[in-house]
This record gives C-alpha cells, sequence and structure tokens, in this order.
C-alpha cells in the first residue's frame, strides 16, 4: 500500500523533531544543542507543509515562511551567543555553565 505525499511528509517531520529532541538532551556540547534545535524547526517546518497538503490549502506552506524566518533570526543570535560563551570561558560544554556569576 502506497501512502500519500501528506503523511510521508508528516512521518519525516515527526522523525526529524524526534531526533532533534533526542540530539537536545543527550548532547553537552552547545553547538550540538543548537544544531538540534535547528533540525526541530525543520521538523516543524515538514509538518506545515504536510498539513497545508493535506488540507488542500496553502495555509501551512504560508506559516512555514514564518518559521523558516524565525529559525534564521534564531540561527544568527544563537550562533553569536555561542561565540560569546566560548571567548568568555573557552569551552562549549554545557555542564561548564551550568553555575552562572552575576
Amino acid at each position: 500500500m502506497e501512502m500519500a505525499a501528506p503523511q510521508v511528509l508528516m512521518i519525516v517531520g515527526a522523525l526529524l523533531f524526534g531526533i532533534g529532541v533526542i540530539g537536545f538532551l543527550t548532547r553537552r556540547n552547545m553547538i550540538v544543542m543548537f544544531l538540534s534545535t535547528e533540525i526541530m524547526f525543520q521538523g516543524v517546518l515538514t509538518n506545515l507543509v504536510g498539513m497545508g497538503l493535506l488540507r488542500g490549502d496553502l495555509n501551512g506552506q504560508a506559516l512555514g515562511i514564518f518559521v523558516l524566518v524565525i529559525a534564521a533570526v534564531e540561527a544568527g543570535l544563537g550562533l553569536a551567543i555561542v561565540v560569546m560563551l566560548y571567548r568568555r570561558r573557552g569551552t562549549l560544554d554545557a555542564d561548564g555553565w551550568r553555575t552562572m556569576r552575576g
């Protein structure tokens, strides 16, 4: 039995989101955690496109464009924060940043 395109997109999106969650929760390197959030964003985007195809309208694709814009802004800000944190302590290990001093 062959599956339709929207269902395949939604399964791929759920897999991407799950891989991103697992990567975020199991890794302690901030770069890997950052990339895992990007994978989660792409999973959400894929599900939005799949839902738009399933419903037969362009609302999912339009919302997907907004998710792409948010992901691009998050990528720029996130990388800037990671670079700043690395310059401050010389490590990207999340456990090293667990205790912040003010």
